[in-house]
Protein backbone atom coordinates (compact mmCIF):
# COMPACT_ATOMS: atom_id res chain seq x y z
CA UNK A 1 0.00 0.00 0.00
CA UNK A 2 1.25 3.34 -1.09
CA UNK A 3 0.52 6.73 1.41
CA UNK A 4 1.02 9.76 -1.02
CA UNK A 5 1.14 12.18 1.50
CA UNK A 6 2.64 15.21 0.53
CA UNK A 7 1.81 18.00 -2.56
CA UNK A 8 4.79 19.99 -3.71
CA UNK A 9 4.76 24.01 -2.97
CA UNK A 10 7.92 26.02 -3.43
CA UNK A 11 10.47 23.84 -3.94
CA UNK A 12 9.69 21.52 -0.79
CA UNK A 13 7.34 18.45 -0.07
CA UNK A 14 4.80 19.60 2.36
CA UNK A 15 1.76 17.91 3.85
CA UNK A 16 -1.41 19.46 2.09
CA UNK A 17 -3.92 21.01 4.83
CA UNK A 18 -6.69 19.43 3.15
CA UNK A 19 -7.65 16.29 5.21
CA UNK A 20 -9.83 14.04 2.35
CA UNK A 21 -8.43 11.25 0.89
CA UNK A 22 -8.56 9.52 -2.47
CA UNK A 23 -8.44 5.45 -2.73
CA UNK A 24 -5.76 4.11 -5.53
CA UNK A 25 -6.38 1.62 -7.69
CA UNK A 26 -4.62 -1.41 -9.84
CA UNK A 27 -7.53 -1.23 -12.98
CA UNK A 28 -5.50 -4.75 -13.87
CA UNK A 29 -6.63 -6.75 -10.40
CA UNK A 30 -9.24 -4.39 -8.86
CA UNK A 31 -7.34 -4.29 -6.09
CA UNK A 32 -7.01 -1.31 -3.96
CA UNK A 33 -3.42 -0.09 -3.85
CA UNK A 34 -3.03 3.16 -1.84
CA UNK A 35 -4.05 6.44 -0.67
CA UNK A 36 -3.90 10.09 -1.81
CA UNK A 37 -4.21 13.16 0.67
CA UNK A 38 -6.12 15.88 -1.18
CA UNK A 39 -5.43 19.09 -0.92
CA UNK A 40 -7.57 21.98 -0.56
CA UNK A 41 -8.82 25.45 -1.58
CA UNK A 42 -6.00 26.73 0.95
CA UNK A 43 -3.32 24.84 -0.76
CA UNK A 44 -4.21 26.37 -3.97
CA UNK A 45 -4.21 29.47 -2.43
CA UNK A 46 -0.60 28.53 -1.21
CA UNK A 47 0.68 27.14 -4.68
CA UNK A 48 -0.75 30.25 -6.49
CA UNK A 49 1.32 32.39 -3.70
CA UNK A 50 4.23 30.13 -3.91
CA UNK A 51 4.16 30.80 -8.07
CA UNK A 52 3.25 34.95 -7.86
CA UNK A 53 6.58 35.24 -5.65
CA UNK A 54 8.87 33.52 -8.06
CA UNK A 55 7.44 34.97 -11.28
CA UNK A 56 9.50 38.60 -11.27
CA UNK A 57 12.86 37.00 -11.26
CA UNK A 58 11.70 34.09 -12.82
CA UNK A 59 10.61 35.94 -15.94
CA UNK A 60 13.34 37.75 -16.46
CA UNK A 61 16.06 34.96 -17.30
CA UNK A 62 17.38 34.50 -20.30
CA UNK A 63 16.98 32.38 -23.00
CA UNK A 64 20.06 30.65 -21.75
CA UNK A 65 19.45 29.92 -18.40
CA UNK A 66 15.94 28.18 -18.87
CA UNK A 67 17.37 25.79 -21.73
CA UNK A 68 19.78 24.75 -18.99
CA UNK A 69 16.91 24.43 -16.69
CA UNK A 70 14.80 22.06 -19.57
CA UNK A 71 18.02 20.01 -19.94
CA UNK A 72 18.62 19.25 -16.45
CA UNK A 73 14.58 18.26 -16.17
CA UNK A 74 15.37 16.28 -19.15
CA UNK A 75 18.09 14.51 -17.01
CA UNK A 76 16.15 14.14 -13.63
CA UNK A 77 13.59 12.57 -15.46
CA UNK A 78 15.15 10.58 -17.74
CA UNK A 79 17.36 8.92 -15.11
CA UNK A 80 13.94 7.75 -13.95
CA UNK A 81 12.40 6.03 -16.61
CA UNK A 82 11.82 2.59 -15.07
CA UNK A 83 10.60 3.83 -12.16
CA UNK A 84 8.48 5.98 -14.04
CA UNK A 85 6.83 3.06 -16.50
CA UNK A 86 6.26 0.64 -13.66
CA UNK A 87 4.52 3.76 -11.57
CA UNK A 88 2.11 3.84 -14.59
CA UNK A 89 1.24 0.30 -15.36
CA UNK A 90 0.67 -0.35 -11.69
CA UNK A 91 -1.70 2.95 -11.73
CA UNK A 92 -3.45 2.81 -15.08
CA UNK A 93 -2.97 -0.58 -16.62
CA UNK A 94 -0.56 1.08 -19.72
CA UNK A 95 1.00 -2.30 -21.78
CA UNK A 96 4.36 -1.91 -22.58
CA UNK A 97 3.21 -1.19 -26.05
CA UNK A 98 2.39 2.22 -24.94
CA UNK A 99 4.65 3.22 -21.98
CA UNK A 100 7.70 1.93 -24.87
CA UNK A 101 6.55 5.64 -26.66
CA UNK A 102 5.03 7.64 -23.62
CA UNK A 103 7.97 7.66 -21.33
CA UNK A 104 10.67 8.64 -23.05
CA UNK A 105 8.46 10.87 -25.13
CA UNK A 106 7.29 12.62 -21.67
CA UNK A 107 11.17 13.29 -20.59
CA UNK A 108 12.05 14.30 -24.30
CA UNK A 109 9.18 17.34 -24.01
CA UNK A 110 12.12 19.33 -22.31
CA UNK A 111 14.69 18.35 -24.98
CA UNK A 112 12.13 19.45 -27.81
CA UNK A 113 11.00 22.76 -25.92
CA UNK A 114 14.71 23.64 -25.49
CA UNK A 115 15.21 23.17 -29.70
CA UNK A 116 12.12 25.57 -30.00
CA UNK A 117 13.68 28.15 -27.19
CA UNK A 118 16.87 28.07 -28.97
CA UNK A 119 15.19 29.23 -32.43
CA UNK A 120 12.80 31.61 -30.81
CA UNK A 121 13.23 34.95 -31.11
CA UNK A 122 11.38 36.88 -28.23
CA UNK A 123 12.15 40.25 -30.08
CA UNK A 124 11.19 41.66 -33.55
CA UNK A 125 10.54 44.61 -35.23
CA UNK A 126 7.55 44.90 -37.41
CA UNK A 127 7.69 48.50 -39.36
CA UNK A 128 8.35 51.11 -36.54
CA UNK A 129 7.37 48.96 -33.52
CA UNK A 130 9.51 46.84 -31.49
CA UNK A 131 7.26 43.71 -30.71
CA UNK A 132 8.11 42.30 -27.09
CA UNK A 133 6.92 38.65 -26.66
CA UNK A 134 6.60 38.41 -23.07
CA UNK A 135 5.43 35.33 -20.31
CA UNK A 136 2.00 36.00 -19.62
CA UNK A 137 2.12 35.20 -15.77
CA UNK A 138 1.50 32.52 -13.52
CA UNK A 139 0.08 29.67 -15.61
CA UNK A 140 -1.80 26.80 -14.20
CA UNK A 141 -2.15 23.18 -15.54
CA UNK A 142 -4.97 21.07 -14.96
CA UNK A 143 -3.88 17.76 -16.56
CA UNK A 144 -5.83 13.82 -16.82
CA UNK A 145 -5.32 10.66 -16.05
CA UNK A 146 -4.59 8.93 -19.48
CA UNK A 147 -1.42 10.14 -19.92
CA UNK A 148 -0.28 12.06 -16.64
CA UNK A 149 3.17 12.07 -17.07
CA UNK A 150 3.26 13.15 -20.42
CA UNK A 151 0.81 15.85 -20.13
CA UNK A 152 2.49 17.37 -16.99
CA UNK A 153 6.01 17.44 -18.55
CA UNK A 154 5.11 18.94 -21.72
CA UNK A 155 3.08 21.48 -20.06
CA UNK A 156 5.59 21.86 -17.61
CA UNK A 157 8.26 22.43 -20.54
CA UNK A 158 6.65 25.23 -22.24
CA UNK A 159 5.77 27.54 -19.06
CA UNK A 160 9.32 27.23 -18.73
CA UNK A 161 10.27 28.00 -21.63
CA UNK A 162 7.99 31.36 -21.67
CA UNK A 163 9.18 32.38 -18.21
CA UNK A 164 6.11 31.54 -17.01
CA UNK A 165 5.56 29.89 -13.34
CA UNK A 166 3.33 27.40 -13.16
CA UNK A 167 0.86 25.51 -10.43
CA UNK A 168 -0.24 21.79 -11.50
CA UNK A 169 -2.77 19.96 -10.29
CA UNK A 170 -2.83 16.39 -12.00
CA UNK A 171 -6.04 13.80 -11.83
CA UNK A 172 -5.87 12.17 -8.48
CA UNK A 173 -6.07 9.11 -9.74
CA UNK A 174 -2.40 9.47 -10.83
CA UNK A 175 -0.91 10.18 -7.83
CA UNK A 176 1.45 7.21 -7.63
CA UNK A 177 2.64 8.67 -10.85
CA UNK A 178 2.69 12.13 -9.99
CA UNK A 179 4.99 11.56 -7.02
CA UNK A 180 7.83 9.70 -8.72
CA UNK A 181 7.67 12.26 -11.34
CA UNK A 182 7.46 15.45 -8.88
CA UNK A 183 10.52 13.79 -7.04
CA UNK A 184 12.83 13.59 -10.52
CA UNK A 185 11.51 17.28 -10.89
CA UNK A 186 12.76 18.54 -7.46
CA UNK A 187 16.22 16.91 -8.56
CA UNK A 188 16.78 19.22 -11.51
CA UNK A 189 17.14 22.13 -8.63
CA UNK A 190 15.03 24.91 -10.12
CA UNK A 191 14.52 28.14 -8.81
CA UNK A 192 12.00 27.74 -5.97
CA UNK A 193 8.11 28.46 -6.44
CA UNK A 194 8.78 27.99 -10.50
CA UNK A 195 6.67 24.65 -10.37
CA UNK A 196 4.40 23.95 -7.58
CA UNK A 197 2.16 20.78 -8.08
CA UNK A 198 -1.34 20.06 -5.65
CA UNK A 199 -3.26 16.86 -5.76
CA UNK A 200 -6.58 17.57 -5.16
CA UNK A 201 -10.08 16.60 -6.56
CA UNK A 202 -11.47 19.19 -9.70
CA UNK A 203 -14.33 21.03 -8.38
CA UNK A 204 -12.07 22.05 -5.70
CA UNK A 205 -8.51 22.57 -6.40
CA UNK A 206 -8.91 22.83 -9.77
CA UNK A 207 -12.42 25.70 -9.85
CA UNK A 208 -9.87 27.94 -7.84
CA UNK A 209 -7.28 27.73 -10.43
CA UNK A 210 -9.77 28.53 -12.88
CA UNK A 211 -11.23 31.13 -10.70
CA UNK A 212 -8.32 32.70 -8.84
CA UNK A 213 -7.24 36.52 -9.87
CA UNK A 214 -3.82 35.82 -9.66
CA UNK A 215 -3.30 32.96 -12.60
CA UNK A 216 -3.35 34.75 -15.60
CA UNK A 217 -2.96 31.51 -17.97
CA UNK A 218 -4.83 27.76 -18.08
CA UNK A 219 -3.84 24.78 -19.84
CA UNK A 220 -6.38 22.26 -19.76
CA UNK A 221 -6.34 18.10 -21.33
CA UNK A 222 -9.54 16.67 -20.73
CA UNK A 223 -13.10 16.07 -21.11
CA UNK A 224 -14.77 18.75 -23.47
CA UNK A 225 -17.51 19.25 -20.55
CA UNK A 226 -15.20 20.07 -17.96
CA UNK A 227 -13.08 22.16 -20.60
CA UNK A 228 -16.79 23.80 -20.53
CA UNK A 229 -17.18 25.16 -17.31
CA UNK A 230 -13.25 26.42 -17.00
CA UNK A 231 -13.77 28.66 -19.76
CA UNK A 232 -16.64 29.77 -18.23
CA UNK A 233 -15.06 30.40 -14.79
CA UNK A 234 -11.69 31.81 -16.41
CA UNK A 235 -14.46 34.63 -18.39
CA UNK A 236 -14.59 36.83 -15.58
CA UNK A 237 -10.97 37.53 -14.99
CA UNK A 238 -9.75 37.12 -18.58
CA UNK A 239 -7.47 34.16 -18.35
CA UNK A 240 -5.64 33.08 -20.96
CA UNK A 241 -6.59 29.63 -21.58
CA UNK A 242 -5.24 26.36 -24.06
CA UNK A 243 -7.99 23.95 -24.16
CA UNK A 244 -7.35 20.60 -25.39
CA UNK A 245 -10.73 18.83 -25.61
CA UNK A 246 -12.08 15.50 -26.46
CA UNK A 247 -12.52 13.37 -30.00
CA UNK A 248 -13.88 11.46 -32.21
CA UNK A 249 -11.19 10.69 -34.95
CA UNK A 250 -12.11 9.86 -38.56
CA UNK A 251 -9.70 6.53 -39.87
CA UNK A 252 -10.31 6.73 -43.84
CA UNK A 253 -9.15 3.92 -45.76
CA UNK A 254 -8.98 5.42 -49.26
CA UNK A 255 -10.11 3.04 -52.36
CA UNK A 256 -6.42 2.80 -53.13
CA UNK A 257 -4.45 1.85 -49.85
CA UNK A 258 -2.61 -0.78 -49.26
CA UNK A 259 -4.24 -3.10 -47.22
CA UNK A 260 -1.78 -5.57 -45.91
CA UNK A 261 0.13 -2.09 -44.02
CA UNK A 262 -3.49 -0.38 -43.62
CA UNK A 263 -5.54 -2.42 -41.93
CA UNK A 264 -2.37 -2.76 -38.81
CA UNK A 265 -2.36 0.89 -38.79
CA UNK A 266 -5.96 1.69 -38.86
CA UNK A 267 -6.55 -0.35 -35.67
CA UNK A 268 -3.41 0.79 -34.00
CA UNK A 269 -4.56 4.27 -34.56
CA UNK A 270 -8.01 3.63 -33.34
CA UNK A 271 -6.80 1.77 -30.53
CA UNK A 272 -4.22 3.57 -29.37
CA UNK A 273 -3.69 3.77 -25.05
CA UNK A 274 -6.53 1.12 -24.81
CA UNK A 275 -8.62 3.51 -26.58
CA UNK A 276 -8.06 5.73 -23.66
CA UNK A 277 -7.31 8.25 -25.94
CA UNK A 278 -8.32 11.54 -27.19
CA UNK A 279 -6.78 11.34 -30.45
CA UNK A 280 -7.88 7.90 -31.28
CA UNK A 281 -9.46 7.68 -34.82
CA UNK A 282 -12.72 5.65 -33.88
CA UNK A 283 -14.42 6.14 -36.74
CA UNK A 284 -13.18 4.02 -39.54
CA UNK A 285 -14.49 4.74 -42.92
CA UNK A 286 -14.46 2.49 -45.72
CA UNK A 287 -15.08 2.41 -49.42
CA UNK A 288 -18.92 0.72 -50.28
CA UNK A 289 -17.13 -1.94 -52.56
CA UNK A 290 -14.34 -2.71 -50.14
CA UNK A 291 -16.90 -2.65 -46.75
CA UNK A 292 -16.63 -6.64 -46.90
CA UNK A 293 -13.12 -7.46 -47.58
CA UNK A 294 -11.93 -4.40 -45.45
CA UNK A 295 -14.12 -5.70 -42.52
CA UNK A 296 -13.44 -9.65 -42.52
CA UNK A 297 -9.16 -8.19 -42.28
CA UNK A 298 -10.12 -6.05 -39.18
CA UNK A 299 -11.85 -8.69 -37.58
CA UNK A 300 -8.86 -10.69 -38.34
CA UNK A 301 -6.24 -8.21 -37.29
CA UNK A 302 -7.74 -7.25 -34.40
CA UNK A 303 -7.65 -10.79 -32.95
CA UNK A 304 -4.26 -10.02 -32.98
CA UNK A 305 -4.18 -7.55 -30.25
CA UNK A 306 -3.96 -8.77 -26.81
CA UNK A 307 -5.72 -7.79 -23.90
CA UNK A 308 -3.92 -8.03 -20.12
CA UNK A 309 -1.93 -7.10 -17.25
CA UNK A 310 1.57 -4.58 -18.70
CA UNK A 311 3.08 -7.00 -16.87
CA UNK A 312 2.75 -9.38 -20.25
CA UNK A 313 5.15 -7.93 -23.14
CA UNK A 314 2.75 -9.01 -25.67
CA UNK A 315 -0.33 -7.28 -24.13
CA UNK A 316 -1.36 -4.13 -26.93
CA UNK A 317 -4.36 -3.31 -24.91
CA UNK A 318 -4.63 -2.74 -20.82
CA UNK A 319 -7.64 -2.23 -18.39
CA UNK A 320 -10.02 0.72 -18.45
CA UNK A 321 -8.64 2.91 -15.73
CA UNK A 322 -11.43 2.78 -13.09
CA UNK A 323 -14.95 1.00 -12.74
CA UNK A 324 -16.51 3.76 -13.40
CA UNK A 325 -15.26 3.93 -16.98
CA UNK A 326 -15.43 0.23 -17.84
CA UNK A 327 -19.18 0.49 -16.82
CA UNK A 328 -19.18 3.42 -19.08
CA UNK A 329 -17.43 1.56 -21.98
CA UNK A 330 -20.01 -1.18 -21.35
CA UNK A 331 -23.08 0.97 -21.85
CA UNK A 332 -21.82 1.97 -25.37
CA UNK A 333 -21.28 -1.36 -26.13
CA UNK A 334 -25.25 -1.84 -25.33
CA UNK A 335 -25.93 1.09 -26.86
CA UNK A 336 -24.87 0.30 -30.59
CA UNK A 337 -26.99 -2.86 -30.06
CA UNK A 338 -29.74 -0.93 -29.43
CA UNK A 339 -28.89 1.76 -31.79
CA UNK A 340 -29.62 -1.04 -34.32
CA UNK A 341 -25.31 -1.34 -35.57
CA UNK A 342 -23.97 -4.71 -35.37
CA UNK A 343 -21.12 -6.36 -33.59
CA UNK A 344 -18.22 -7.68 -35.97
CA UNK A 345 -16.00 -8.54 -33.54
CA UNK A 346 -16.25 -8.14 -29.55
CA UNK A 347 -19.04 -7.36 -27.64
CA UNK A 348 -19.89 -6.66 -23.80
CA UNK A 349 -18.43 -8.03 -20.87
CA UNK A 350 -14.25 -8.84 -20.32
CA UNK A 351 -12.30 -11.17 -22.80
CA UNK A 352 -11.94 -14.96 -22.34
CA UNK A 353 -9.82 -15.69 -19.26
CA UNK A 354 -9.81 -12.06 -17.44
CA UNK A 355 -12.26 -13.18 -14.42
CA UNK A 356 -10.60 -10.06 -12.93
CA UNK A 357 -9.66 -6.00 -13.62
CA UNK A 358 -11.54 -3.81 -15.54
CA UNK A 359 -10.63 -5.30 -18.94
CA UNK A 360 -12.96 -4.76 -21.91
CA UNK A 361 -13.37 -6.70 -25.09
CA UNK A 362 -11.48 -4.73 -28.30
CA UNK A 363 -15.27 -4.25 -30.16
CA UNK A 364 -16.00 -3.34 -34.09
CA UNK A 365 -19.33 -2.16 -34.28
CA UNK A 366 -20.73 -2.20 -37.83
CA UNK A 367 -23.59 -1.08 -39.84
CA UNK A 368 -23.05 2.00 -38.11
CA UNK A 369 -24.50 5.33 -39.47
CA UNK A 370 -22.61 8.33 -38.49
CA UNK A 371 -25.91 9.66 -36.70
CA UNK A 372 -25.76 7.66 -33.97
CA UNK A 373 -24.73 8.37 -30.22
CA UNK A 374 -21.72 5.05 -30.90
CA UNK A 375 -20.26 7.33 -33.87
CA UNK A 376 -20.78 10.99 -32.69
CA UNK A 377 -20.00 10.54 -29.01
CA UNK A 378 -16.50 9.79 -27.60
CA UNK A 379 -16.45 6.32 -25.73
CA UNK A 380 -13.25 6.46 -24.75
CA UNK A 381 -12.02 2.98 -24.47
CA UNK A 382 -11.96 0.09 -27.19
CA UNK A 383 -14.83 0.67 -29.31
CA UNK A 384 -14.69 1.41 -33.08
CA UNK A 385 -17.20 2.21 -35.42
CA UNK A 386 -17.32 0.97 -39.36
CA UNK A 387 -18.70 3.69 -41.60
CA UNK A 388 -19.50 3.00 -45.68
CA UNK A 389 -18.85 6.02 -48.01
CA UNK A 390 -19.24 6.06 -51.75
CA UNK A 391 -16.57 8.65 -52.55
CA UNK A 392 -13.88 11.06 -51.58
CA UNK A 393 -16.51 13.88 -51.01
CA UNK A 394 -18.96 11.78 -49.11
CA UNK A 395 -15.89 10.85 -47.08
CA UNK A 396 -14.90 14.16 -46.11
CA UNK A 397 -18.57 14.81 -45.40
CA UNK A 398 -18.96 12.07 -43.28
CA UNK A 399 -15.33 12.79 -40.98
CA UNK A 400 -16.22 16.49 -40.81
CA UNK A 401 -19.54 15.76 -39.60
CA UNK A 402 -19.13 15.89 -36.13
CA UNK A 403 -18.80 18.31 -33.01
CA UNK A 404 -14.79 17.38 -32.95
CA UNK A 405 -11.76 18.27 -34.38
CA UNK A 406 -9.15 16.57 -32.89
CA UNK A 407 -6.86 14.33 -35.11
CA UNK A 408 -7.76 12.65 -38.18
CA UNK A 409 -6.16 9.53 -40.43
CA UNK A 410 -6.18 9.45 -44.16
CA UNK A 411 -4.48 6.08 -45.45
CA UNK A 412 -3.84 5.51 -49.46
CA UNK A 413 -1.09 5.24 -51.53
CA UNK A 414 -1.39 8.53 -53.78
CA UNK A 415 0.57 11.46 -51.90
CA UNK A 416 -1.05 14.39 -53.93
CA UNK A 417 -4.40 13.19 -53.03
CA UNK A 418 -4.03 12.35 -49.83
CA UNK A 419 -2.31 16.07 -48.90
CA UNK A 420 -5.44 17.81 -51.11
CA UNK A 421 -7.95 15.92 -48.71
CA UNK A 422 -6.13 16.24 -45.24
CA UNK A 423 -6.59 20.29 -46.57
CA UNK A 424 -10.40 19.77 -46.47
CA UNK A 425 -10.62 18.11 -43.16
CA UNK A 426 -11.53 20.09 -40.18
CA UNK A 427 -9.17 18.81 -37.96
CA UNK A 428 -6.55 20.20 -35.98
CA UNK A 429 -3.99 17.21 -36.94
CA UNK A 430 -4.23 15.02 -39.79
CA UNK A 431 -1.80 11.70 -39.33
CA UNK A 432 -0.90 10.42 -43.16
CA UNK A 433 -0.28 6.16 -43.31
CA UNK A 434 0.47 6.02 -39.88
CA UNK A 435 3.15 9.06 -39.37
CA UNK A 436 5.02 9.39 -36.40
CA UNK A 437 4.33 12.01 -33.94
CA UNK A 438 5.79 15.08 -34.47
CA UNK A 439 6.78 16.69 -31.08
CA UNK A 440 7.38 20.48 -33.17
CA UNK A 441 4.39 20.22 -34.97
CA UNK A 442 1.33 22.41 -33.18
CA UNK A 443 -1.79 19.93 -31.70
CA UNK A 444 -4.75 21.32 -30.80
CA UNK A 445 -8.23 21.02 -31.94
CA UNK A 446 -11.02 22.27 -34.01
CA UNK A 447 -14.56 23.08 -33.37
CA UNK A 448 -15.33 21.17 -29.13
CA UNK A 449 -12.29 19.59 -29.36
CA UNK A 450 -10.27 22.98 -27.74
CA UNK A 451 -9.26 26.29 -28.03
CA UNK A 452 -5.70 26.92 -28.96
CA UNK A 453 -2.62 24.88 -29.63
CA UNK A 454 0.12 23.39 -27.61
CA UNK A 455 3.91 21.93 -28.92
CA UNK A 456 6.45 23.72 -30.80
CA UNK A 457 6.00 27.47 -31.29
CA UNK A 458 2.72 27.66 -31.43
CA UNK A 459 2.55 26.03 -27.68
CA UNK A 460 5.41 28.25 -26.81
CA UNK A 461 3.22 31.05 -27.71
CA UNK A 462 0.10 30.40 -26.12
CA UNK A 463 2.29 31.28 -22.87
CA UNK A 464 3.12 35.12 -24.05
CA UNK A 465 1.83 38.06 -24.77
CA UNK A 466 2.91 40.60 -27.41
CA UNK A 467 3.96 43.85 -26.32
CA UNK A 468 4.80 46.67 -29.35
CA UNK A 469 6.99 49.29 -28.42
CA UNK A 470 6.54 52.21 -31.07
CA UNK A 471 8.84 55.26 -31.44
Amino acid sequence: MRTIDKIYIDGEFVTPKGAETADLYNPSTEEKIGRVRLGNREDAHDAIAAAKRAFPAFSTTTKAERIVMLKRLYSAVSARLSDLTEAMALEYGAPQAFTRFAIPNAASSFLSMAKVLEEYDFERFLGRARVVMQPVGVAAAITPWNSNIGFITSKLSTAIAAGSTIVIKPSEMSAIQTQVLAECLHEADLPKGVFNIVNGLGQVVGAELTQHPDIAKITFTGSTSVGREILRNAADSFKRVTLELGGKGPNIILNDADLDKTIPAVLRMGLINSGQACIAGTRILVPNHWHDEVLARLKQEIETFKVGAPGDPDVVIGPMVSRKQYERVQSYIQLGLQEGAALAAGGPGRPDGLGRGWFAKPTIFTNVGNQMRIAREEIFGPVLSVIGYHDDEEAISIANDTLYGLQAYLHGTDTARMQALADRLDSGRVVINGAPHEPLAPFGGFKQSGIGREYGAFGLEAFLEAKAIIS
